[in-house]
């Protein structure tokens, strides 16, 4: 893939992950903490939402990675919106929520973008490859976060739904998370989550592999 899809798709890649926090942000806003929005962080503004390593060194290595001829999905991560539990009405209940509604918002964006790919007539352009990687970068994102390890909203899902004795035990391994999570990637299974991914991709927007180039 050339320079100029590629510089195209880290911006998809960053807006895409910015409305992720900002989905967190709103439905914490609508369940009675109004911490995100007084923090300026439900904004469109990239800047308060830059993580240093999720949005910037990550994706800055798998472009150049791309670019050397290697294979590689652009991913990343924003600063986690601030939310503070005891503003909620029922926090077991509204973390859950709240951390349903960052994959929620990637899933709405993959299937918007989607659509506008079987409205288009099919072309190797530009705009074909944009359609279809920002569908599979959504879609990544939301399958990704869905994953029931801490920090990840899959946990605050599971716990939410968990007695409380689980619930606890879920969040306790929350500081080996990261560890876990690289473990989980050396071992292969995150390949299966991009190739099925990759498939959901094609099947959703229609468009053949050798409109991607």
């Amino acid at each position: 893939m050339t320079v100029l899809p590629l510089l195209f798709l880290l911006v998809v890649v960053l807006f895409s992950i910015i409305l992720h926090e900002c989905a967190h942000g709103l439905a914490a806003e609508r369940l009675g903490d109004p911490t995100a929005r007084q923090a300026g962080r439900i904004t469109l503004n990239p800047i308060p939402h830059l993580d240093p390593i999720g949005s910037i060194l990550l994706p800055g290595i798998m472009l150049l990675w791309s670019l050397m001829g290697g294979q590689a999905i652009l991913f990343g991560w924003a600063k986690p919106v601030p939310i503070n539990p005891y503003n909620l009405n029922n926090p077991k209940r509204d973390m859950m929520w709240i951390g349903l509604s960052g994959p929620a918002a990637n899933f709405a964006v993959a299937l918007v973008l989607a659509l506008l790919a079987r409205l288009l007539p099919i072309s190797a352009s530009l705009g074909t490859v944009i359609l279809f990687y920002g569908v599979a970068i959504n879609l990544l994102l939301g399958f990704f976060n869905l994953i029931p390890i801490p920090p990840l909203d899959g946990s605050r899902i599971l716990t939410g739904l968990l007695p409380e004795k689980y619930a606890y035990a879920i969040n306790s391994i929350g500081r080996f998370g990261f560890i876990i999570l690289i473990i989980l990637f050396m071992s292969g299974v995150f390949s299966i989550i991009f190739a099925m991914v990759f498939r959901l991709s094609l099947l959703l927007t229609g468009i053949p592999l050798w409109a991607l180039g």
